[in-house]
């Protein structure tokens, strides 16, 4: 077997084994195991990836394999991976190996809840690897499905609310890009769904471009939280439980920026080149407007939420750019985030579950109760804000260095204006951290809580650990998808 076929399979093989399994125990076993194996695998993968390279292997995907599933439309179970692959599959093995920690005090019909977790572990993963539009959409739909359960069942708040307006929101993101594939099929010429051979026959005429660009990028835009179609993400992170918040925002909405810039720029570059100021000005809104409204936020949950809007806006920014530079940064910033977001939602799950609440003006002086979880949270806004030494620095300082280098009046303004993003992402960061882990802790109830337990510093550890590894040595994730998103970006230019 192929390698990256083993990505999709090993969640599949765990599902059968948390059927399998008679006791919370066995559950958990099956979960580290899985999620372990997962981990090692995409290390495995990053370093045979590095070695292939180094060998001088020039195809852009590597490790291929292809095996018809429908002969009349030409649809194959085709796979393969670029050092953005390889990135995104070693970002959502962390998450998952994480998640699990995370979520191990979950106590509400756990096997149900792994076997959910585990199926949009399927479609996550089979998405990375795919380079077959049907086979990539399939996976895409996969992913997107339990999240209607995992936030309606096992959520918070508002949730069937907020798992009802995810689901159909992201749906109708997901009819657009159906349109926007049947189109990309047919209009080259109905041969092939693979995304490699589409892109070198390079014949869809600049009018049918025109139609399917915005659909395809507003398909997977959605899911990138892009402005006015992101409405659904605050509402869905606000419910959704922890492990669930740390793979929806730190993998699945990655999804979004990856398929726009591996299908939409990719596969219609001259669109791409007409229409790309529409977006940027959409993606700049998503900037901004995201930061500005972390910080009119009571509630921990939307204020990490309106976070990730911004963020997630500026890694279509950035790709919207279509520079090299920029392209890399917004894949380090889809990095970046993943992490930081997944770390900053299991530190509000671990202190909403001693606490119960989330509500800013309710908390105070967490510093001296539950140092450890408040050490974790202060990194997280320190990365999150941008110091240097962690990864937020180095993704948007690439991306804003990358967006400047466009010489032209309008890009320069917006890059500017996107900027400011920075400074109010400090505000709010050191807003929330000041309140709620300094001072005087003024609820005497809170006094008598606990810090983190074992795994849920485990949890913690791992993902600080991958955040200040990618700040302090940046250069190894730059050198694996440096030559991928510069070979993305010659042919978008071409």
């Amino acid at each position: 077997m192929n390698i990256l076929s083993l990505f999709p399979a090993v969640p599949l093989v765990m599902m059968l084994g948390l059927w399998l399994s008679k006791s919370r125990r066995q559950i958990h076993a099956v979960m580290v195991t899985g999620s372990t194996v997962l981990l090692v695998l995409a290390v495995a993968l990053v370093f045979r990836y590095l070695g292939l390279r180094e060998a001088g292997e020039t195809a852009q995907m590597l490790l291929t394999d292809s095996v018809v599933w429908y002969a009349p439309l030409n649809i194959h179970y085709a796979v393969g991976v670029d050092g953005i692959s390889v990135a995104m599959l070693l970002l959502s093995a962390i998450i998952v190996f994480t998640g699990t920690f995370a979520s191990w005090q979950m106590q509400k019909d756990v096997k149900a809840y792994f076997l959910w977790f585990c199926l949009l572990s399927v479609g996550v993963f089979g998405f990375f690897i795919s380079v077959d539009l049907f086979t990539m959409f399939m996976f895409y739909e996969v992913a997107l499905i339990p999240m209607y359960l995992l936030i309606g069942v096992w959520g918070s708040g508002r949730k069937e609310y907020s798992a009802m307006k995810l689901t159909l929101m992201l749906m109708g993101g997901s009819a657009l890009l159906l349109i926007g594939i049947l189109g990309i099929y047919f209009g080259a010429g109905a041969t092939t769904m693979n995304v490699q051979e589409i892109a070198a026959l390079h014949n869809i005429p600049v009018e049918l471009q025109r139609i399917w660009f915005p659909l395809v990028f507003v398909g997977f835009g959605v899911l990138g939280a892009l402005f006015p179609f992101h409405t659904w993400s605050p509402d869905g992170h606000a419910s959704a439980p922890t492990a669930v918040s740390m793979l929806h925002a730190g993998v699945l909405m990655k999804l979004g920026g990856y398929g726009c810039f591996r299908v939409a720029m990719y596969l219609l570059p001259d669109a791409a080149h007409e229409l790309s100021w529409i977006f940027i000005i959409l993606t700049t809104i998503s900037v901004v407007y995201g930061a500005f409204s972390a910080c009119v936020q009571t509630d921990l949950k939307y204020i990490n939420a309106y976070s990730s809007v911004s963020h997630c806006g500026l890694v279509l920014f950035a790709i919207l750019m279509m520079n090299t530079t920029a392209s890399t940064g917004a894949i380090l910033q889809m990095l970046s985030h993943g992490l930081m977001t997944a770390l900053f939602f299991a530190l509000i799950g671990m202190i909403y579950g001693r606490t119960h609440t989330r509500d800013v003006r309710q908390l105070s002086g967490l510093m001296k109760v539950m140092p450890f979880l408040a050490v974790g949270y202060v990194i997280a806004g320190l990365a999150n804000l941008g110091l240097p030494g962690l990864s937020g620095f180095v993704a948007e300082m690439t991306i804003f260095n990358g967006a400047f280098m466009n010489a032209d009046t309008f890009h320069r303004v917006v890059t500017v204006i996107a900027c400011t993003s920075i400074v109010i992402t400090a505000v709010y960061i050191l807003r929330v951290v000041g309140r709620i882990l300094y001072g005087t802790c003024r609820n005497p109830e809170h006094l008598k809580l606990s810090d983190a337990t074992w795994d849920e510093r485990f949890a913690v550890i791992c993902l600080v650990v991958a955040i200040a590894g990618m700040g302090l040595a940046p250069l190894w994730v730059s050198d694996l998808i440096r030559g991928s998103v510069s070979e993305l970006i010659a042919h978008i230019l071409s």
